[in-house]
């Protein structure tokens, strides 16, 4: 056996009894401890592009659960990117997506099983901080996909798309259904929401662009994120502006709901409404007219950039610095500040496309 596979072992042992004991937090171990022993992206070495991808290797998958129609999508693009680049993927997790505890030993059990690398959505950043931590610390490259830790808890996180990607083609997309000319509302989720207030942000951005000036951004409304409210502020909206033309939604449940509003009303194939949606949520409301299309991210290319960034993470062609660069497929990425890895653009579903999914 190789010195190295030696020491990994013996690592890997030494941590079971430990890792139990800190599984609910980040504890004692800071950002500059993981640096000096080699755990982080920015303590990994030099990154060499050109290096070869090694092949051979074992990728673990950890989603928030399995035999989520989501996750299972993600996970098989993996699955198919890692069987083309001549490695193996397993996939191991929880039945329920609040199982916090049931993802720490999962995690433990990767790392006992010394693979090469593991390919994690988290359901709680801090509860499983300690257990990525201590996989690094084994020489175990750590990527996160869908939803991220903190930065010092793995290599790299691949994003679904990026803050204004997402907003500004929701605004892209409206503008073309109503012909570039009208009045236009958006239902978000809480007022509050971090992640909706920067897509609304580069949406306000995209229409001070000259070929929005016929098109007039009336109000913000907000839902909650529930789904009872969302659609009684589509009811309201539409009284309160019985011109308008169109309705963004970049939440789920809000578009979900605006839909069903729209879908039973006079208001139907007359108010367009497009946002962030998933295709079981919303191919009835493609099928019956109410909505021409929607977007969000396709979890399957999620998956398979995961996994070609875990093997170019083994491989040294990177170390999750910014500014890295490397090839997946045939795009090649750059890797941006604290490790994120943006997959690109959304995917947009509409009648021609949307049966091809299931999450």
């Amino acid at each position: 056996m190789r010195k190295a596979s030696i020491r990994r072992t013996c690592a890997a042992l030494a941590a079971v009894t430990s890792l139990a004991l800190a599984a609910t937090a980040c504890g004692g171990t800071t950002k500059e401890d993981v640096k000096s022993e080699g755990g982080s992206a920015a303590s990994a070495g030099k990154a060499d592009p050109n290096a070869e991808l090694k092949k051979g290797l074992t990728v673990g998958f950890l989603p928030k659960q399995v035999n989520n129609p989501y996750f299972t999508s993600a996970d098989k693009g993996g699955e198919a990117a890692l069987k083309e680049l001549g490695s193996s993927y397993k996939e191991v997790g929880p039945s329920s997506a609040t199982d916090t505890a049931g993802q720490v030993s999962y995690v433990n059990t990767l790392t006992q099983q010394q693979v090469d690398a593991m390919a994690v959505s988290a359901q709680d950043p801090g509860a499983l901080c300690t257990a990525l931590k201590q996989a690094m610390k084994n020489g175990i490259k750590v990527v996160t996909y869908d939803s991220d830790t903190t930065a010092d808890c793995r290599n790299a996180f691949v994003s679904q798309a990026s803050a204004e990607d997402l907003g500004r083609t929701e605004v892209q997309l409206l503008a073309e259904q109503i012909g570039y000319k009208g009045e236009i509302a958006i239902l978000s989720a809480a007022q509050t929401a971090t992640n909706q207030n920067v897509w609304i942000d580069f949406m306000k951005q995209e229409l001070k662009d000259p070929k929005y000036k016929d098109v007039k951004l009336v109000k913000v409304a907000y839902g909650d994120d529930d789904a009872q409210k969302s659609f009684q502020q589509t009811q309201g909206l539409l009284q309160e502006y019985p011109n308008l033309k169109g309705i963004i939604s970049p939440t789920t449940v809000g578009i979900k709901a605006a839909a069903q509003y729209l879908s039973g009303s006079k208001y139907k194939g007359k108010v367009k409404l497009t946002g962030l949606g998933t295709p079981n949520d919303m191919r009835k409301y493609v099928k019956n007219g109410t909505v021409d299309a929607f977007e969000l991210w396709d979890p399957a290319k999620l998956g398979d950039l995961a996994a070609r960034a875990s093997v170019a993470l083994v491989s040294g062609q990177i170390t999750g610095k910014e500014g890295e660069t490397f090839k997946a497929g045939d795009t090649t990425y750059t890797i941006g500040k604290d490790g994120v890895i943006s997959l690109g653009k959304p995917t947009v579903f509409d009648a021609k496309n949307i049966d091809q999914y299931n999450f």
